[in-house]
């Protein structure tokens, strides 16, 4: 009895090595694919953070309005229906029947493009156009924070935010199309001046006043 107990103590121990190897290998590429996923996420999180700024920049600087306009484009562009064609061409008498039907589509087709043009001309009016009509609706000048806050108000569905709108004011007014004063540390906006004087650029005044 003895000497067969000796082999199965020996082979139970070495079971008990190779279960518990096991599990510390398994635990530790838990451990690794739990960092994996935590680095992943954090690159996701990032990268939305990112791509939600990029998306800001683009309204404002107006680059949404030549991508709607070559997305218009490319659906008028296949309007058309070259199968159609070659299908009343093979059908011969039935291309009166076939027309009757493929009217209809010409129109859904024509409604839908209709359609998307006016989406693009709303998207036309970018963060420059709702700023320009912002400022020539006050009558006196407004800091970057009360424009951003005013078109937030009045345009929910878009993400405006204070940098963007302080960005876009600076273009403008680059480009003449607003002007700048400073009120101490801070600084305001307004429409330009209806008499056709350009103010420079820095440090333009809203409006002359006596003494």
């Amino acid at each position: 009895m003895p000497e067969t107990a000796t082999p199965a103590t020996e082979l139970a121990s070495q079971y008990i090595a190779q279960v518990t190897g096991d599990l510390e290998a398994n635990l530790k590429e838990q451990e690794r694919i739990s960092a994996d996923i935590a680095s992943l996420q954090e690159r996701l999180a990032a990268l939305q953070h990112d791509h939600g700024v990029l998306v800001s920049m683009q309204q404002a600087l107006g680059i949404t309005q030549a991508r709607a306009g070559s997305a218009v484009e490319s659906d008028s562009a296949t309007v058309p229906s070259p199968r159609r064609k070659k299908a009343d061409a093979a059908a011969g008498g039935k291309q009166k029947a076939r027309k009757s039907t493929t009217a209809p589509a010409k129109k859904t087709a024509r409604k839908s493009a209709a359609r998307k043009a006016s989406t693009a001309q709303a998207a036309e009016l970018t963060l420059v156009e709702l700023i320009r009509r912002h400022l020539a609706e006050q009558k006196e000048p407004r800091s970057a924070a009360e424009i951003a806050t005013a078109l937030g108000q009045a345009h929910p569905d878009r993400d405006i935010s204070p940098k963007v709108v302080r960005v876009t004011l600076e273009s403008l007014v680059a480009k003449s199309g607003a002007e700048r004063s400073k009120q101490g540390r801070s600084v305001f906006y307004s429409a330009p001046a209806q008499s056709g004087k350009a103010a420079p650029d820095g440090g333009a005044q809203p409006e002359p006043t006596d003494g």
